[in-house]
């Protein structure tokens, strides 16, 4: 059950009577926008077999201040025109989009609307106050002083019916509370046009209806225009909208009032049932259930009489007003941060769980390789535990990634989306957030193992042994990103060890064996950044003119007693430590660029890689039909 605040205690008959709803006093009053369209048409390629329609050139209109549905069966096209129209994606569709009479400017529309999609999206290791002071933080910036902006999140969070869950981390809201604040997210900068893919899905009715009576009210005081997609709502939720647009196989079959509908059907000569809700029978009418004839002559009666007004053309408010406002980078990278590192800190039991896997490794790595660092006797197996530590930072700073951001990735791109940011600034946030726990945890392993393993304890080779081992943490981090940020959970769970084992097996190619290499060989073996850290960390070591190890008596022979010899073995005698410490820095410069580039594509991605998208999938639905 959804908390109520104290303060607009809704009555039994309305939750959101008139005299408990305020406006937005505080933000700038934009000019309503009125949104139309003419003769959509969107198909896409279908397996190879060419293209299958979506949209067949629909047209509607949808006004401010009225709360519109967009209704229809499963497969009817209403989530594909909500996206159109929002503009999210599906932009290779044909025909035309009018705001207030005007052709749509796509990107100055963003500044005027928001897209709330069907799961809620929200940060989950914020309060709901917090949330907010972020978001308009990221929205509004510098423009408005502290006092301000507290002002607006109070009303807006009286509005919503989030009073005594303002306190309260949003992972254990409840389901409406969650609806609630993804709205009240988007709310703070005041946008012209909210669309919302099926709000209430997955709210029971009593929260259903509290959802709609909410943006039935923002429609009305605001002078907003809000559309929602929706499927099969209760005859109660039905009326509460102003206009529906009924879709059956992407066309059209009703668009106009919602207490419209019976008579509607009496014009066609349909009779609907005095016990069923209105939706549900235009719904069964739309898929065919009366028989095709029914459906052709709605869509026919629709195109005939019930034409598209025009709009006046007027140049909005908000365009005048928002032309050059802009929040800058700085405070958009500075906010970012804040917020990740809240959430670091919150998320006590993952890092936690870090650390404790760090001190576990560093036990067990440290004991099997007991005082091996001085003994001469055992040089080999120093050797070996060089190439583990690398394993080490090879897998558990990427496994974390893998399963963690491929479920972030969908948050960055509502936000983004919603122009909440620029991603260059996420990113740089993102990279810097990861690396005080990085550090720290590298920095627990690295002096346990040192000193369990008897290494020699020089402060300028513990520091590059750690150096070594820490890039590597960061570049195997931007590994395990660039994979979670192109694939889902269970991809990237099998791709990402298979890069791994590939990795480790081609930088130890060659090692003891007297022959030379051929060329090519060579080459795969150093395209492995494993083979840089294995360099870097075997010349911290033994290099820099390190005396003879330490031989036991114990031991009638040991064969390779000093450090040169080991080098020479390994064909390392010429490596130079700073050459392979900037090797791997540039490898990983390369990576976070690619980084970048694979989570810009993921956002908005090119025609390469929706051809790409496209193969996979056919591929999968090939082979879930064999």
């Amino acid at each position: 059950m959804d908390k109520i605040g104290e303060r607009n205690e809704p009555t039994k008959n309305n939750p959101f009577d008139d005299e408990t709803f305020t406006t937005f006093g505080h933000l700038t009053k934009l000019t309503p926008l009125d949104i139309d369209f003419h003769d959509l048409t969107y198909s896409v390629p279908f397996e190879g077999k060419g293209s299958k329609v979506i949209l067949r050139g629909i047209s509607g209109q949808f006004k401010s201040g009225e709360l519109t549905a967009i209704l229809g069966a499963s497969g009817a096209g209403k989530s594909t025109l909500l996206n159109i129209l929002a503009g999210y994606k599906c932009q290779e569709a044909t025909g035309s989009i009018n705001i207030n009479g005007i052709p749509r400017d796509l990107k100055e529309f963003k500044k005027s609307s928001c897209y709330i999609m069907q799961n809620d999206l929200i940060q989950p290791k914020l309060t709901v106050t917090e949330s907010m002071h972020f978001a308009i933080d990221l929205k509004i910036g510098s423009k408005l002083t502290k006092k301000e902006k507290s002002a607006i999140i109070k009303e807006i969070i009286n509005i919503l019916r989030l009073t005594n869950a303002r306190d309260t981390i949003s992972d254990t809201l409840s389901g409406g509370e969650k609806k609630r604040l993804s709205i009240a997210l988007e709310m703070v900068n005041n946008p012209s046009i909210l669309f919302l893919d099926e709000p209430t899905t997955g709210l029971d009715e009593i929260s259903s209806i509290q959802t709609i009576l909410l943006l039935q009210k923002l429609t009305k005081h605001l002078t907003r225009t809000i559309i929602c997609s929706i499927h099969t709502p209760s005859a109660s939720i039905f009326s509460k909208f102003d206009n529906v647009y009924v879709m059956a196989n992407g066309q059209c079959v009703y668009r106009g009032p919602s207490n419209n509908i019976v008579s509607f059907f009496q014009q066609i000569n349909i009779e609907c049932p005095i016990h069923y809700n209105p939706a549900d029978f235009i719904i069964e009418i739309s898929t065919g259930e009366y028989g095709q004839e029914k459906v052709d002559e709605m869509i026919t009666y629709v195109e005939r009489n019930f034409p598209i007004l025009p709009v006046k053309e007027t140049i909005t408010k908000f365009e005048l007003e928002r032309k050059n406002f802009r929040i800058s980078w700085y405070i958009q990278f500075i906010t970012l941060f804040k917020r990740m590192m809240l959430q670091l800190y919150r998320d006590k039991k993952y890092e936690y769980l870090k650390i404790s896997l760090h001190i576990f490794l560093g036990f067990i790595n440290g004991l099997i390789f007991l005082n091996f660092g001085n003994d001469a006797s055992k040089t080999l197996f120093n050797f070996g535990f060089c190439f583990i530590c690398l394993i080490i930072f090879l897998y558990i700073p990427m496994f974390p990634i893998l399963l963690r951001y491929p479920s972030e990735i969908h948050l960055v791109k509502r936000e983004h989306f919603n122009r909440w940011y620029n991603l260059s600034s996420y990113y740089f946030a993102l990279t810097l957030s990861s690396i005080p726990a990085q550090f720290f945890n590298t920095l627990i392993y690295v002096l346990m193992v040192y000193n369990f393993t008897g290494q020699p304890l020089e402060f300028s080779r513990i520091s590059r042994f750690f150096l070594i081992c820490l890039v590597c943490a960061f570049i195997a981090e931007s590994i395990g990103l660039s994979i979670a940020c192109t694939l889902n959970v269970v991809n990237g769970m099998f791709i990402g060890p298979a890069i791994a084992a590939s990795l480790m097996l081609i930088s130890i190619q060659g090692m003891g064996d007297p022959e030379p290499l051929s060329i090519y060989r060579i080459i795969v073996m150093y395209s492995s950044y494993l083979r840089y850290g294995l360099e870097g960390l075997v010349i911290s070591m033994y290099g820099f003119n390190r005396g003879k190890l330490y031989c036991p008596p114990e031991e009638d022979f040991c064969p390779i007693h000093s450090p040169i010899e080991l080098l020479r073995l390994m064909k390392m005698e010429h490596t130079i430590y700073w050459v392979d410490l900037l090797v791997l820095v540039i490898i990983l410069i390369f990576l976070k660029a690619i980084t970048f580039y694979l989570i810009r594509q993921r956002l908005y991605p090119n025609k390469t890689f929706k051809t790409l998208h496209l193969i996979g999938q056919i591929l999968k639905s090939r082979i879930n039909s064999a």
